[in-house]
């Protein structure tokens, strides 16, 4: 295993590059956007248990598991406390891990304030940018997906106060029980709580693939894998090059499965 880091072409954003073997017989699965912690407890235990269910189904073939953001709908992390709840879910993290199943982690839009807690707690690495990943002799370009394409300008200065240290800090000064709860209060402030998922629009606006487009003129990728858009998609961007985006476990319950010969798009079965 190779990983370093290189400031992607004609943007700001880092890329961390990685380069993994998969083993005969072995997969990798690919999911995101859980959301909990809405809309309500409930609601979010039960989704807890699709989720859960999902990584006991791919437990006997997994070697690799990505988690790309958004895993909670909020997550805000002080030195030593993190939101309450979803422990069935980082228990099983932690099972698996402790199983020998390599999972990675990458921040998303609605949890980006990860500070250490998932590498020294569970073991699992967070991605806060893009990863170059070789998998299989496979080129994957893997993300959250949010601010991706440099033409969203104001979206891109308000991640990069987000995730400015100073931001962090002063916001850390606030009491755990104030400072989650206006995480919360915000996190549900943005559009798809508001009105559910965004429609897709026609493919020549949708920044993900914009961005996917762009890239391909200066580095060649097999695959990119995003979420955020909560809307399940794959497509061949040109020969040989495919896009897909996740979708969700709010409405879709999709993920993406690697087999190392190509990926597809599949549908957790509710039983």
């Amino acid at each position: 295993m190779r990983s370093f880091s290189y400031l992607y072409p004609f943007t700001n954003m880092t890329c961390q590059v990685l380069s993994l073997e998969l083993a005969p017989g072995k997969k990798a699965y690919f999911a995101s956007d859980f959301h909990f912690g809405i809309p309500d407890a409930a609601a979010t235990r039960l989704r807890e248990q699709r989720v859960c269910r999902w990584l006991d189904m791919i437990r006997k073939d997994a070697q690799y598991i990505f988690l790309l953001g958004d895993l909670f709908d909020s997550w805000m992390e002080y030195k030593r406390v993190v939101p309450r709840g979803t422990v069935r879910f980082l228990g099983k993290l932690a099972e698996l891990r402790d199983q020998g199943i390599d999972i990675q982690v990458f921040t998303g839009n609605h949890d980006l304030w990860m500070h250490g807690y998932f590498e020294e707690e569970l073991g699992i690495p967070v991605h806060k940018s893009l990863l170059d990943l070789t998998l299989a002799g496979k080129k994957f370009c893997l993300g959250h997906g949010d601010g991706v394409w440099k033409g969203e300008k104001k979206y891109l200065l308000m991640k990069a106060v987000l995730h400015h240290p100073v931001s962090q800090f002063l916001y850390r000064q606030l009491h755990p029980d104030l400072g989650l709860r206006l995480a919360d209060f915000f996190s549900r402030l943005g559009p798809k709580h508001k009105a559910g998922e965004t429609p897709l629009r026609p493919l020549e606006e949708e920044y993900q693939i914009r961005f996917a487009r762009e890239t391909l003129q200066h580095t060649h990728y097999d695959y990119f894998i995003f979420g955020h858009r909560h809307i399940p998609l794959s497509l061949e961007l040109q020969q040989g090059v495919h896009f897909l985006n996740l979708g969700d476990w709010i409405s879709h319950d999709t993920y993406a499965v690697f087999d190392g010969i190509g990926v597809k798009l599949e549908k957790m079965e509710i039983k």
